[in-house]
């Protein structure tokens, strides 16, 4: 053998030698080592440098052939739909109402609150403490039950529907104005329409009663930080008298209904509501009180679901029910709300 072909062996074992370092001791020719392994994994590492070289080659001369520039790159994603902050349930108003008037809670676009309400008939103070007892605490007496419904037409944008067993049927709706946060206070529009008889579908109207009672008013609200909320609803209410009055009468009422929510625990709250009347129809329902309705109760929510028990002087729960007032001084009457969100 020639020194010049002995010193090219030399040089070509060294540079296998070198290409097998390289590699990934993972290798399991190179885990048995010997001087094959050493060729075959550094005779694929050449492999897969050589083909870098011509996937480079070939992207280059593509590259030239169109004028020097890259190849189109893929369509990029549709960009994901924007999260609806109002799905978030607020800790400080966690639900459409306090107890009668409604909150500035928004309601998302597209879902669905369902409420019931229930007040028994009997007072509290009616009878003795025995006869209480006897009759569970007015819960062995009838009620008065609504059940309603609420749905976001629009963000800001809510629409409902409510029905007591006295047969009364309110339409109603809700448009946010102000948005607390980027405003001092939350404002909404509410406004609706309630009438006797399942709104006079029942039976035909008489002229001896007013079917219909109009509603429309602003409601302000303010959070207390996340321990709660404070509320006033200026509105009026038409047709509250039910009988028509003489002319030059009044049978609307104008009120503020004042209204609070405040947090003791993450789970559990206190309510409380008063619907003074300022002008208008004073409210009697056969006691000759016109004092204004009142409510107070307790509240716990866990998730979507809200559970009331409250004690009021009334058992109205719709505008013009509320409007009328008071029962007279006995007339306290246990209930409770119960409300679930569909999302």
């Amino acid at each position: 053998m020639s020194p010049a072909r002995g010193l090219a062996l030399v040089a070509l074992s060294l540079a296998v030698a070198a290409a097998a370092r390289a590699e990934d001791l993972s290798c399991p020719f190179v885990a048995r080592g010997g001087r094959g392994a050493a060729l075959a994994c550094g005779g694929t590492a050449v492999a897969a440098t050589t083909s870098s070289w011509l996937e480079d080659a070939g992207g280059a001369a593509g590259a030239g052939a169109s004028g020097g520039q890259a190849p189109a790159s893929a369509p990029a994603a549709a960009a994901a739909p924007a999260y609806d902050t109002d799905l978030d349930v607020d800790p400080a108003e966690p639900d459409f109402v306090v107890v009668d008037m409604p909150t500035n809670a928004r309601l998302p676009r597209h879902r669905l609150a369902f409420r019931l309400t229930h007040r028994f008939s009997r007072a509290l103070g009616a009878g003795d403490a025995g006869d209480l007892a006897s009759d569970f605490f007015g819960f062995d007496s009838g009620a008065q039950i609504g059940l309603g419904l609420r749905f976001g037409l629009f963000r800001g944008t809510q629409l409902g529907l409510y029905r007591t067993s006295d047969r009364t049927i309110l339409l109603h709706a809700q448009q946010a104005l102000l948005r607390e946060g980027r405003a001092p206070l939350g404002l909404s529009l509410v406004g609706g329409v309630e009438g006797l008889d399942n709104l006079g579908l029942s039976e035909a109207p008489s002229a001896q009663a007013h079917q219909f009672s109009p509603s429309v008013g602003l409601l302000l609200s303010r959070r207390l930080g996340s321990r709660g909320a404070v509320y006033a609803l200026p509105q009026w209410v038409g047709n509250t008298r039910t009988v028509p009055s003489a002319p030059g009468a009044d049978d609307g009422s104008l009120l503020v209904s004042l209204g609070a929510r405040l947090r003791l625990t993450k789970a559990m709250s206190l309510l409380g509501e008063v619907h003074p009347r300022l002008a208008g129809y004073a409210g009697n329902l056969g006691s000759g009180d016109a004092d204004p309705l009142a409510t107070f109760g307790v509240e716990w929510t866990v998730g979507g679901h809200a559970f009331q028990l409250d004690v009021s002087n009334a058992l109205g729960t719709t505008p013009a029910q509320v409007a009328r007032g008071a029962q007279g001084a006995e007339g306290w009457f246990l209930g409770f709300n119960l409300s679930r969100k569909f999302y």
